[in-house]
């Protein structure tokens, strides 16, 4: 059962850890990132950071089977470090029903859409796309934040915040 599927480009850190995990009830975190994936020493501190009570699986984008994990009963809080790759865990099964932007940091041709999410053209057309599909998009750091839908980032966008 798939709680949330955040994008996050920290992936997990205390936001994750102190707030959206005790709020959601997650008894499994899955990182879909082929970084961290690639990484012993990601994966180690990734693991650490979390109680014992907590699963933890990291592994690549395209390995994860990500309609076993829709399909169980274990609260589960997927994490991706960016937007393409929650498209690309969409193409490969993964029921998206709500996308929560979390940390997308500042580059290059982006612009604030939230006070931690910056976004390219690209990305904001992916989310676009997403939400024609029917996926409620929306940035917050954590769950007591106020929300910002995705017209209020395409606004926010448009006006050059």
């Amino acid at each position: 059962m798939i709680s949330l599927v955040r994008v996050d480009n920290r992936l997990i850190h205390g936001q994750v850890v102190e707030a959206w995990l005790p709020r959601l009830k997650v008894k499994r975190v899955v990182v879909a990132d082929d970084e961290a994936a690639a990484n012993l020493l990601t994966r180690a501190a990734m693991g650490l950071a979390l109680q014992s009570s907590v699963e933890v699986r990291i592994e690549p984008v395209l390995k994860v089977d990500y309609r076993s994990i829709a399909e169980d009963s274990v609260p589960t809080l997927v994490l991706v470090r960016d937007i393409a790759a929650a498209v690309t865990a969409r193409e490969k099964g993964l029921p998206l029903r709500v996308l929560n932007l979390g940390n997308i940091h500042f580059g290059s041709g982006r612009r604030k859409v939230s006070p931690s999410v910056f976004l390219s053209p690209d990305e904001l057309n992916q989310l676009k796309m997403l939400s024609s599909a029917g996926v409620e998009v929306e940035a917050r750091g954590v769950p007591t934040d106020t929300r910002v839908t995705l017209a209020e980032m395409v606004q926010r966008y448009q006006e050059g915040d």
